[in-house]
């Protein structure tokens, strides 16, 4: 079993910076994939950013990349998303999510098949 906990999400003005993490628990949770989805009201929950197992292979949707990094620290069991140049439309809750997967099958990460899901963390960016 895997737990996982977000934190870090609140409000910032647009153009700021935030740094949402992902605390992992559980037996071989280095080992899994994990990736950041977001949704809003008005969206489906989307794809935004994954990590292979143990940081090999990062992955980000085309709205984030460049501006979102995606970084995990196996010794703090933490997964984070560190995002810059933020927009109003970044505005949604943040939720991780880690599936054991194995690394020819990373082209899947995008699609959310996970095991396990956190409770979700609120960003908002203010105009």
């Amino acid at each position: 079993q895997v737990q996982l906990v977000e934190s870090g999400g609140g409000l910032v003005q647009a153009g700021g910076s935030l740094r949402i993490s992902c605390e992992v628990s559980g037996r071989t949770s280095s080992s899994y994939a994990v990736a950041w989805f977001r949704q809003s009201p008005e969206t489906e929950r989307n794809f935004v950013a994954a990590i292979g197992g143990r940081g090999v292979g990062t992955f980000y949707s085309d709205s984030v990349k460049g501006r979102f990094t995606i970084s995990r620290d196996n010794v703090k069991n933490t997964v984070y998303l560190q995002m810059t140049s933020l927009k109003p439309e970044d505005t949604a809750v943040y939720y991780c999510a880690a599936k054991s997967l194995t690394a020819r099958y990373y082209d899947t990460l995008h699609i959310p098949t996970y095991d396990y899901w956190g409770q979700g963390t609120q960003v908002t960016v203010a105009s």
